[in-house]
């Protein structure tokens, strides 16, 4: 039975980069639709649910991309209602590449930082640069899902105190603090771990700055476009030491990207019920790391 790739995309072309990955990773055949939207999906993930039986709807899948990302969680909503019972097929939701760079991130740091705080102790705190952008977003939610305190910054104080309610909402135990971009002194001694989720070429940490992250022992920038987003780190930095600071880039953060990736997407065609949002793609990259360990030992 042929692996069939149905790709779905909020924009007028659908992403080549996805499509590429999704050959890689072992799709067989991809049917590429753009300009998808709540109103047109049904008939798609009817086709996706009905022309196959039961026992072999494992071999389609659906992948769920493009830059709007309300619309594209618009468009996830519309999915999980058209499936019922096991009548359903594989989802995976990564629109402008969000879910599997904030995975990435949030995986890169867990290899240096302890996340769990001992008894008593200090919890790990996180500043999330641009943490109202759609990666920041994500990780943000990541970490604040792993028990990290979360200070979620923007330039608008007002936007990222938003965020953090919206955050919140949907993660009643999750610890997140607005920050604004021009007040960074009060909280950057004090965070473990620094990422910077800024747009292309927008310098966000400068080299002042980044001498008074004393205590931050990882720093991640996300921006490949020349000027750094964090002064100091380069893009093709991998765990590079500096001091007693470990450095990821935006190249280095998207070898591990895009190893999580290609695994999301052989696993879609192992069975009929994934949904393979942000969450489940960190689960993914931890489980491809574990891996890896145990068969480097």
């Amino acid at each position: 039975m042929k692996k069939i790739l149905l790709q779905l995309d909020v924009d007028p072309q659908p992403c080549s980069f996805d499509a590429i990955v999704a050959i890689d990773a072992g799709a067989d055949i991809l049917l590429r639709h753009g300009d998808v939207s709540p109103d047109n999906v049904v008939s798609l993930i009817h086709g996706a649910m009905f022309t196959r039986g039961s026992s072999d709807l494992s071999s389609t899948s659906i992948f769920l991309g493009g830059k709007n990302i309300p619309q594209v969680e618009a468009i996830a909503s519309q999915i999980s209602k058209t499936f019922f019972k096991s009548v359903r097929v594989s989802v995976f939701i990564d629109p402008a590449g969000a879910n599997t760079t904030a995975a990435a991130t949030v995986l890169a740091a867990k290899r240096h930082i302890s996340f769990k705080s001992s008894s008593g102790g200090k919890a790990c705190h996180a500043l999330v640069l641009g943490g109202t952008g759609p990666v920041g977003q994500r990780v943000s939610q990541l970490l604040a899902n792993q028990g990290i305190h979360v200070h979620l910054a923007s330039r608008s104080f007002e936007r990222a105190s938003q965020h953090c309610t919206l955050l919140s909402e949907k993660f009643p135990h999750a610890h997140l603090e607005p920050t604004s971009i021009d007040t960074l002194e009060k909280v950057i001694g004090s965070a473990n771990l620094i990422i910077s989720a800024g747009g292309p070429g927008v310098e966000m940490l400068t080299k002042a700055q980044s001498l008074q992250a004393t205590a931050a022992s990882v720093c991640i920038d996300l921006n490949a476009v020349p000027p750094a987003g964090i002064s100091g780190i380069h893009a093709n930095d991998t765990a590079r030491r500096d001091g007693t600071k470990i450095l990821y880039g935006a190249l280095g953060i998207g070898g591990i990207k895009m190893k999580i990736h290609k695994a999301a997407i052989q696993r879609l065609f192992q069975t009929n019920d994934l949904w393979l949002d942000a969450e489940e793609l960190l689960t993914i990259g931890e489980e491809v790391d574990a891996s890896n360990e145990q068969t480097n030992q």
